[in-house]
């Protein structure tokens, strides 16, 4: 291993950390001065307030999987999805994905790409991260509405990790498949 590639690898091990721990930490505080008590803040609960926008998204695309299955769904307060008449999923905090996405937007920002690139690569990652929990959520509402057994006995949580990680190291392995064409 040559001094300059350990150089380089070394500085993106860093600026990866820094990243996700920004992004991941950074959205544990938004969601706490979005949220009601403790260091509340009304101006970025209403103008930044982007995890419950992302929860709203999550409940209307569930909602359009489970009209897919021919259940009618009710939105109701506190983020309860609910097939109407039957059973519903909160979506929490804990089911944004706010993990994954900050694992994707670090490994794509810390790398040493063009910024065209980058963003394609970082919003395509994060759409598709974004459809896979839709999924999750969408698929999840129908299966207790129809009670079906969660595979293997994993919860619908475990599932998503496993997909969505999956997915992450497919992308990273076609992102840099691609990088090392370009050069």
């Amino acid at each position: 291993m040559s001094f300059k590639f350990a150089d380089n690898f070394i500085v993106f091990v860093v600026k990866f950390l820094l990243l996700f721990v920004g992004f991941y930490f950074g959205t544990l505080f938004f969601i706490g001065l979005a949220a009601p008590g403790g260091l509340y803040s009304p101006f970025v609960a209403h103008y930044f307030d982007y995890v419950s926008w992302l929860k709203l998204s999550y409940m209307k695309g569930a909602s359009l999987i489970a009209a897919i299955f021919g259940y009618d769904t009710i939105q109701e307060p506190g983020y309860l999805l609910r097939v109407v008449h039957h059973r519903g999923v909160i979506i929490a905090y804990d089911c944004v994905g706010y993990g994954v996405m900050s694992f994707w937007a670090a490994f794509t920002i810390a790398n040493k790409i063009n910024l065209a690139t980058k963003f394609k690569w970082l919003f395509g990652g994060l759409l598709l991260l974004w459809v896979i929990n839709t999924l999750r959520i969408g698929l999840f509402l129908v299966a207790i509405n129809k009670n079906w057994p969660m595979p293997l006995g994993l919860d619908h949580h475990t599932w998503f990790t496993i997909f969505a990680y999956s997915t992450i190291f497919v992308m990273i392995y076609f992102f840099d498949k691609r990088l090392s064409e370009k050069k």
